[in-house]
């Protein structure tokens, strides 16, 4: 589509069962704001929606751990998310619920529609029951082993290890994860869209269509999904919190979270449309509308060839033309998890870095996923703000300001005869809003905002190069040229930084005193951006440094969290066998001091020990010589099964042995005795 009468952009609809992350905003979130905020500043007609995902299971398991109402959940979680994307200047032009009224009837006369003219399967098939809970277990209720990879713990929709999607009933060894047990399978009618027969239909418009122009990453999932061949993929399932299946026959079971939640979109634009005194019809069913779905690359075939073939099945409305997914983010070289808190929670960063929404955008825009999964560290956070946003950009700006305050009382001076340099700077600065706009219109964000740093690049070295804290003293008339060539420069970030660093580009406005924005098409072809005479504000500071202690204490947060993760996945044996009284009387354990130690010789595993237990000094050999040395162990005061029959070990008897453990890091430590001095020979009963 050369040129859209209107854009219709969506952003993947976050699922209300907790807050979102730095993933989150770098897969999707930051990228649809640059796009909707580019475009809207170039006149377009857009309609930029979101809103929060609210149905599914995740949510009903959280509820019930929580001892809450599914209702309670999302209330919560929508309330931190929507504030999360304000805070960070997300500027969706609807935020919308899947909880609400609107979307209800969206989704449910959808469905209607569909069931009316036949486009549905209707089948009994056998579903996982748990008879102790006494209802169906829906997908994310089963947990087995996946027939992929051997994942033990994947769920009954999808392997979150290995990323195959399969049926529960596929799973080996499955489990419900409400009471731990085994279901059973029981009969159930469903509801299922015949993927199958839109697949020559998929082939064409994706695989012959869309080969050039979506990303080789969308373009080869949906390629490796067609060549295995589609299979019908049920829309209902047995729960009672969701969108009620409003058919005959559908009485307690609801509208499967996946087909209703795209449908967010429509009801999304639908709101705003209401609202706004507008036509919501034409943004998702006229041909002139470009729709762009912004998602992370879990979500690609929901979102390229489930939900295309469900609006292809209804008939009326657009297709996506482009569906521009990024992969995954990691910190600090280990996967974002949600469930193991690792992950920089939006909310939390603000409580760490307040005012600093822009930097964080920066540096996640920076290292965005766009082709492959990346990675986020602290470390190249502190290092991007303070040597790129710090030293270039808003350096550039403080010295512009500074300088014209000072020759100048703030007022922009009239230029004298521009000369080669001059009019080279100038074209420049006139070229890039094309070239950021080619980068941004091919959904290469990166690299667009790359280009905005290169202006203020541009304008650091034009100020280095003609040094106008040295003409001021020798050429009045020249320093005034460069000035007032600088303070274009500068005018020019207010308006070319905007889509990527809105406060920043409000802030520099303020600090350049613009009674109204400067257009893209103004920069390539006004000839002044700031006219003389204006009279600029106060200088302050964009940027300011991030200190070393402030990314110890986030280092610091982070490794707490890994040790209560190792902490929690540490295995606990079974209980052995049980023992009886007597069994446990024949156990003699005293406090004993090493009084000697030494390794084995030609072993790594083993010390010798000389061990005063108080009835007497005997040698045990202790299999802990890769955790201690020699010099360590002497003196501790230890726990020592003394009753334990002698073996000979390497030739060496040891008549003994001494008690340890492992703590959470995996490391062995003595169970010892209590601190207050023990004397040896002293039994522990």
């Amino acid at each position: 589509m050369s040129t859209p009468k209107r854009y219709t952009i969506t952003a993947a609809l976050p699922y209300t069962n907790g807050p979102i992350h730095i993933g989150h905003l770098a897969g999707v979130y930051v990228p649809a704001d640059i796009y909707a905020r580019y475009l809207k500043m170039q006149g377009e007609d857009v309609v930029f929606v979101c809103g929060s995902d609210e149905h599914g299971v995740p949510i009903t398991i959280k509820a019930k751990k929580e001892g809450v109402s599914p209702q309670d959940v999302v209330d919560k979680y929508d309330g931190i998310i929507r504030k999360s994307f304000q805070d960070f200047g997300i500027a969706f032009d609807n935020y919308s619920r899947t909880s609400s009224k609107i979307h209800h009837e969206t989704a449910a006369a959808f469905f209607e529609k569909l069931y009316k003219e036949g486009k549905f399967i209707e089948e009994v098939t056998q579903q996982l029951y748990d008879d102790e809970a006494q209802q169906f277990l829906a997908d994310r209720f089963v947990i087995g082993t996946c027939p992929k990879c051997g994942n033990e713990e994947s769920y009954g929709d999808q392997c979150e290890k290995c990323g195959t999607s399969h049926n529960a009933t596929d799973l080996i060894n499955p489990k419900s994860a409400i009471t731990g047990n085994v279901p059973v399978l029981k009969e159930t009618k469903h509801w299922f869209l015949p993927l199958d027969q839109y697949e020559p239909w998929l082939k064409e418009w994706i695989l012959d269509s869309h080969k050039k122009d979506w990303k080789p990453n969308v373009y080869g999932q949906c390629k490796s999904w067609i060549d295995d061949g589609l299979r019908p993929r049920a829309v209902t399932r047995d729960l009672d919190w969701g969108i009620p299946v409003p058919v005959a026959g559908g009485e307690g079971k609801v509208l499967y979270v996946w087909f209703d939640a795209p449908i967010g979109y429509i009801s999304a634009t639908k709101e705003w449309a209401a609202r706004e005194n507008k036509d919501w019809e034409p943004y998702w069913k006229d041909q002139d509308t470009k729709l762009v779905h912004f998602i992370g690359k879990d979500n690609i075939v929901f979102h390229c060839i489930i939900f295309p073939s469900m609006l292809k099945a209804e008939g009326s409305y657009i297709l996506p033309d482009n569906v521009p997914a990024n992969e995954f983010l990691n910190l600090e070289g280990n996967k974002l998890s949600t469930s193991k808190n690792w992950a920089v929670w939006l909310h939390e960063y603000l409580e760490d870095f307040p005012g600093k929404e822009d930097v964080l955008r920066y540096v996640l825009t920076a290292n965005a996923p766009e082709t492959k999964d990346n990675d986020f560290t602290w470390k190249d956070f502190q290092q991007r703000n303070n040597s790129e946003l710090v030293a270039i950009l808003g350096n550039f700006i403080n010295r512009v300001v500074v300088l014209t305050h000072k020759y100048y009382d703030a007022e922009v001076p009239e230029p004298g005869q521009l000369n080669e340099i001059d009019e080279n700077i100038l074209a420049e600065l006139r070229a890039y809003p094309a070239v950021i706009a080619s980068s941004i219109e091919k959904y290469r964000f990166r690299e667009a905002q790359a280009e905005m740093m290169n202006v203020a690049r541009l304008g650091n070295k034009y100020l280095a190069d003609e040094e106008p804290w040295k003409t001021i003293k020798t050429d009045e008339a020249r320093t005034k040229t460069v000035m007032y060539v600088a303070l274009q420069v500068a005018a020019a970030l207010s308006s070319i930084c905007q889509p990527f660093l809105p406060f920043t580009a409000k802030k520099l406005s303020n600090i350049l005193n613009l009674k109204k924005d400067i257009s893209w098409p103004q920069i390539a072809s006004a000839e002044a951006l700031l006219a003389p005479q204006h009279v600029i504000g106060k200088a302050s500071l964009l940027f300011e440094k991030i200190e070393d202690d402030a990314i110890a204490k986030q280092l610091e947060k982070l490794e707490n969290t890994k040790k209560m993760n190792e902490a929690e996945q540490k295995s606990v044996e079974e209980q052995k066998e049980t023992a009886t009284f007597e069994d446990f009387t024949k156990i003699d354990l005293r406090v004993g001091t090493i009084v000697s130690a030494e390794k084995m010789p030609k072993t790594k595993k083993l010390l010798v020990l000389k061990v005063d237990t108080g009835l007497d000094t005997r040698t045990i050999v202790s299999g802990i010589a890769e955790h201690f040395s020699p010099e360590e162990v002497v003196g501790k005061q230890v726990t020592v099964l003394v009753n334990l029959a002698p073996r000979k070990l390497r030739g060496t008897l040891s008549e003994g042995m001494i008690l340890m453990t492992e703590n959470a890091q995996g490391e062995l430590v003595f169970v010892n005795p209590d601190e207050a001095q023990v004397n040896n020979g002293s039994t522990i009963a």
